[in-house]
């Protein structure tokens, strides 16, 4: 996938507007298979696979022992004795060395099979009306964060109603043969823009998604970066005591949005400061398209994090004025049940 096709911009606004379609094979996918693979995953990560229903995509955390970030992650719950986890790029091979090295005596087998799979992503409010006319079963019943397989010809995808711009969209995994014809079926269609990594991730910026390397690493925790949704407390997972007392405590550092009041744009490494003295770092900063105000995430230190504070930016050596805003910079449109 390149950075961008017909530009950051215009592909930006085609997934609000209408719909945009990523390539996005580069994922991993790792499989889990045993009578114990929901439990495994359990205490692998912070969220919960036991219990859920089949069918349910699961966003969730992989931490160090120190409650760091190895990776965000989707688990795919096939079964409970079945679990597809969906990886970032950059770590598969860490990833899968992680898991391998923590299976002990849980009884699965952990397989690689991101060379068997490819991905694509349709994304924007057209999404269902464009691919509807392509798959028999309807899409109508499958909400946000729910996968099903589906019959496409003599093809078995899976399909999630899921995404990473805030719209409304789909994933669909397959075959890479089978996943190329799809690509090439969709952008036919006339209200449909394919997209790169660019403006892939200004709509993960603008709705707020964390990117690993940015809003979460092995030293930035859930806590801190304010994904606490994806950490169930009443079970037993790795990282859960300096989590928890993080939780208990309070972090030393929190996520906060930030809005540039001087014209500039605040970038990923620049410092932020308050009456001079260094405060924290941007994670992430653009100038989004339609805004009149730079916007960025940023880790500062907590006692700082007050909406409407002043504070300045470091750009280039000098300061920008700037405050301190809510995250929220997007309302998503989910479907939901």
């Amino acid at each position: 996938m390149p950075i961008e096709y017909k530009g950051i911009v215009e592909e930006h606004l085609a997934v609000r507007q209408k719909a945009g379609i990523f390539d996005v094979s580069h994922m991993g996918e790792i499989r889990i298979l045993g009578k114990d693979a929901a439990a495994f995953v359990d205490y692998l990560t912070t969220n919960r696979a036991s219990g859920a229903e089949s069918g349910r995509v699961i966003y969730t955390i992989l931490c160090t022992p120190e409650g760091g970030v190895i990776d965000d992650l989707l688990i795919y719950k096939m079964s409970e004795t079945e679990i597809f986890l969906v990886v970032n790029a950059s770590n598969i091979a860490v990833d899968y060395a992680w898991l391998v090295d923590h299976k002990g005596k849980f009884a699965i087998t952990i397989t690689n099979e991101s060379d068997l799979w490819a991905e694509i992503a349709l994304q924007g409010p057209k999404s269902e009306e464009i691919l509807q006319p392509l798959i028999a079963d309807s899409l109508t019943d499958l909400y946000f964060m729910h996968f099903k397989w589906i019959h496409v010809g003599r093809h078995l995808v899976l399909i999630s109603r899921s995404g990473y711009t805030g719209e409304d969209g789909f994933e669909i995994y397959g075959e890479p043969a089978f996943i190329a014809t799809m690509w090439d079926k969709l952008i036919k269609h006339p209200d449909v823009t394919p997209c790169g990594l660019g403006c892939r991730d200004t709509l993960r910026f603008e709705a707020s998604l964390p990117l690993y390397g940015h809003e979460l690493s092995r030293d930035i925790t859930p806590v801190e970066c304010g994904f606490g949704f994806a950490i169930k407390w009443d079970k037993d997972f790795i990282g859960k005591g300096p989590l928890l007392e993080q939780k208990n405590n309070g972090a030393p550092k929190t996520l906060v949005g930030i809005e540039l009041v001087d014209r500039g744009i605040a970038r990923q490494g620049y410092e932020v400061l308050c009456e001079g003295k260094p405060i924290g770092v941007i994670t992430t900063g653009y100038m989004l398209p339609g805004r009149e105000k730079a916007l960025a995430l940023a880790l500062i230190d907590t006692k700082f994090a007050t909406i409407g504070r002043s504070v300045e930016v470091l750009i280039r050596g000098k300061a920008f004025e700037a405050k301190v805003r809510d995250s929220v910079f997007y309302q998503k449109k989910y479907k939901r049940k």
